[in-house]
């Protein structure tokens, strides 16, 4: 066997090849770990109040909702929005979290930098991939009982560059990083924008100007239905008087010979996929033959009619042809209407559509019946495929900002990879990363 060679300006350790200039240490030698305490439930309140503190917990990196207030006096953990914390147990185990300002609970561990690492570089080396599979895996072996597994995160190595290096690194993965929330807060901009835009040309509140006027130049009125005030040249229909629906079925999951072949069946959890191009599961002629599965056209109209969670009444269209599941109802495409504009009438109606489930509290489900007999606004097809490709529109432009937020998420894994093992380094000020060349495009232009 021949011996690998060692690039010049590179050593061989443990964990493989790093550059010669940098140190192999521990975790444990260049951090310190301290997990919080938490008083009494009987002296948290929930509100402000003088002489008291925030009492941080995991729930609190997702929501502003449940803010818990403790006595400061009693307050043994504190943390500043600077610190590094770990998240103590699942799901997901070791959750890597910018501070808060206030006291931490149990659930929470905060790391504290020694003076050979730069915070941030030791941020960014617990984010890394092959650190959270083994602090997982590790996890999983003990049940997630005792929660992050410190001696074996105090004993996993880092390789630490000089000062400098780090400090150079930890900025060009926080530029990827501001860069992934500048795209996300956009992300987020145009889906409220989308919302407004919706409800509002759905109901016939705002309409685009080429239908807002008569002939004569003079705003069309309004008029008062069942379904209240809405342009007087609309109509309110039900859906049984212009098409059908439908439901499907699942072939019998022991049965191999019905699974795996050419037709594709889709269940109630890819609803969320919303606008349907493909989908996972595929039968065979026996499965179709022996179920009462069926093919529903492109562009029906499909809603989760049982289901937990979110799915009962989640919305969306069939681009292609495909069988589903008993809890999928389709609405069927027609000339009278434009699918496209069903779906988004329908996507905007969630709430509605729950409220109509069977059951006690809604917590049945919808059957065809209740589907049949929606009220629908009717504008002209001819408006109906306006708004559809209004809205339609505004998708694409989200769909395109997200798979721009994926692929910079993407690019950000691969420079941790590289930089965080030396594999590439940035040496001077000219060297240039990965975020520079993306910031540089200008691509988060609202």
């Amino acid at each position: 066997m021949s011996e690998v060679k060692i690039p010049e300006g590179y050593k061989q350790t443990e964990v493989g090849v790093i550059p010669e200039d940098w140190k192999l240490l521990t975790i444990d030698d260049v951090a310190s770990f301290s997990g919080g305490s938490q008083p009494p439930r009987s002296t948290f309140i929930f509100s402000p109040r003088p002489s008291y503190i925030r009492l941080i917990q995991i729930r609190d990196y997702k929501t502003s909702n449940f803010e818990t207030y403790i006595p400061e006096h009693l307050a043994n953990k504190k943390c500043k929005n600077t610190d590094i914390m770990i998240g103590r147990y699942g799901p997901p185990i070791f959750q890597i979290l910018r501070g808060i300002e206030g006291a931490y609970n149990v659930a929470l561990i905060k790391a504290t930098p020694s003076n050979d690492i730069q915070r941030e570089y030791l941020y960014y080396f617990l984010k890394t991939e092959k650190l959270f599979q083994l602090m997982e895996l590790l996890s999983r072996r003990s049940s997630g009982q005792t929660g992050v597994e410190l001696p074996a995160l105090k004993a996993y190595p880092i390789p630490l560059p000089p000062k400098s290096e780090q400090t150079a690194i930890a900025t060009a993965l926080s530029d990827v990083d501001n860069l992934i929330q500048s795209l996300e807060k956009l992300i987020a901009k145009k889906e409220v924008i989308k919302t407004g835009t919706m409800q509002q040309l759905i109901t016939g509140k705002t309409r685009l100007p080429e239908f807002a006027t008569n002939a004569d130049g003079s705003a069309k009125g309004f008029k008062q239905t069942e379904l209240g005030r809405i342009p007087e040249d609309w109509e309110v229909r039900k859906v049984k008087s212009f098409t059908d629906c439908t439901s499907g079925g699942t072939p019998s999951t022991t049965v191999r010979s019905y699974w795996g072949g050419v037709h594709p069946w889709m269940s109630s959890g890819e609803l969320h996929l919303k606008k349907v191009y493909d989908v996972k599961e595929r039968i065979t002629d026996k499965g179709l033959e022996n179920s009462s599965t069926k093919y529903i056209p492109k562009n029906s109209i499909l809603i989760g009619l049982a289901g937990q969670g979110k799915t009962r009444g989640t919305v969306a269209i069939s681009k292609i042809s495909l069988c589903t599941n008993q809890s999928i109802g389709a609405i069927l495409p027609s000339k009278e209407f434009d699918s496209e504009y069903l779906y988004y009438n329908l996507d905007t109606r969630y709430e509605e559509l729950r409220s109509l489930s069977t059951g006690d509290g809604g917590r049945g489900g919808l059957n065809l019946t209740i589907l049949r007999n929606l009220l629908f606004l009717f504008p002209s097809k001819k408006e109906q495929t306006a708004i559809a490709t209004t809205l339609s529109d505004m998708d694409a432009e989200i769909q395109a900002l997200q798979q721009r937020l994926g692929k910079t998420k993407d690019i950000k894994q691969g420079m941790m990879q590289q930089l965080l093992t030396g594999k590439v380094r940035l040496l001077d000020s000219s060297a240039k990363s990965d975020t520079q060349t993306l910031a540089s495009k200008g691509e988060l232009q609202a």
